[in-house]
């Protein structure tokens, strides 16, 4: 039987982390292959950094008219993605900011450019706060817009702009983005025209357990009527350089082990749990293999949102693969839809940010 929302708060405000864990590896072991561990190689290439959201836990983003603001042009997206494909791999996540000026016209554009170079390279990308900007300036509903970027190449979505998906939350920390109906009304109109999409929850900004518990049970409930969600990815608030991160206490790994475990044991109806090393590290994702996790993440060829918020890890192919391994998985590198296949070639090397 699934957890309760009641059910859940206690195992929040327990201190039994072993058992917590063990219960949360028996799920994964019954839903994955328990010898395995799946991992992707891929790069998120950010746009532009313009946005009106002005999120408190936002470093990156930077308002119109900055100087430091920009918008990526196509030929300098189409060499990132080249790069990528020389060091392996097989996917892309194009995200930005919030641009009121940039129509439907400039995503499709972009989609069908890269569609054309790059036809093996999987498209994931724009976030529900992305898409439901761009309907509004391009004067088309949700449902039309994500249709048309799906002409012009567009396959999956990914769960970015959840955040808490607690409006008590949002109102706190982003009182500008999306409310959780309409994060969650772009999810719906994806999965109702047969694309798959990811969820996320960033946590540790404040909110309390209950919130957490709201966010889980909204997702849960939306994969029971779609079946959309490839995987859930839960990730640690990065505070530094953000005025959130001047109001919160850091998150502990206790914490993020935690949430990760509960995170398996509530979400029975997802496939896939992701254990992050971005900003918890890379010891912290080992550990979380065995606290209901069956997927380590990308190695993140680039990264640059949190990255501004001052997160400094960084791995490589090399040592994603000894991690899994050395945690009694055998490591298994996937695409964006988690179909995983044998590897064939040498590692590729660390990631480092964009200049």
């Amino acid at each position: 039987m699934p957890l309760t929302p009641n059910e859940a708060l206690d195992l929040f405000r327990s201190d039994d982390l072993i058992g917590l864990g063990m219960a949360a590896n028996e799920v994964r072991r019954r839903k994955n292959d328990p010898r395995v561990v799946t991992y992707q190689i891929d790069r998120n290439i950010n746009y532009t950094n313009f946005c009106t959201e002005y999120c408190t836990f936002c470093a990156f983003y930077r308002p119109l008219g900055s100087k430091e603001g920009y918008i990526q042009p196509i030929e300098a997206i189409l060499a990132k993605i080249g790069e990528m494909i020389e060091l392996g791999g097989n996917g892309v996540l194009l995200q930005g900011g919030l641009h009121p000026d940039l129509k439907i016209e400039f995503y499709e554009n972009m989609l069908r450019t890269i569609r054309a170079r790059f036809p093996q390279v999987h498209l994931h990308c724009f976030s529900a706060p992305e898409i439901l900007c761009i309907a509004e300036v391009s004067g088309l509903s949700v449902r039309d817009t994500i249709a048309r970027l799906r002409e012009a190449g567009l396959q999956s979505i990914p769960g970015g702009g959840a955040e808490i998906l607690d409006d008590e939350v949002r109102h706190r920390i982003a009182r500008l983005k999306c409310k959780s109906e309409e994060w969650e009304s772009v999810h719906r109109e994806a999965h109702a025209l047969g694309m798959r999409t990811t969820a996320t929850m960033m946590f540790g900004c404040g909110e309390e357990f209950r919130h957490r518990i709201n966010h889980l049970e909204r997702i849960r409930r939306i994969q029971e009527d779609t079946g959309g969600f490839t995987a859930f990815i839960p990730w640690i608030f990065a505070p530094e350089n953000t005025p959130l991160g001047k109001k919160v206490q850091e998150t502990t790994a206790f914490d993020y082990l935690k949430t990760l475990a509960i995170s398996r044991l509530y979400l029975d109806n997802v496939d896939h749990i992701q254990s992050s090393w971005l900003t918890p590290g890379i010891k912290i994702c080992q550990v979380g293999l065995q606290f209901g996790a069956d997927d380590a993440g990308s190695i993140l060829i680039e990264e640059n949102v949190v990255y501004a918020a001052g997160v400094r890890n960084r791995t490589n192919e090399e040592e994603l693969r000894r991690i899994i391994s050395d945690a009694g998985y055998m490591p298994a590198q996937r695409d964006t839809l988690y179909r995983s296949y044998a590897l064939k070639r040498p590692p590729a090397p660390a990631a480092k940010a964009a200049s």
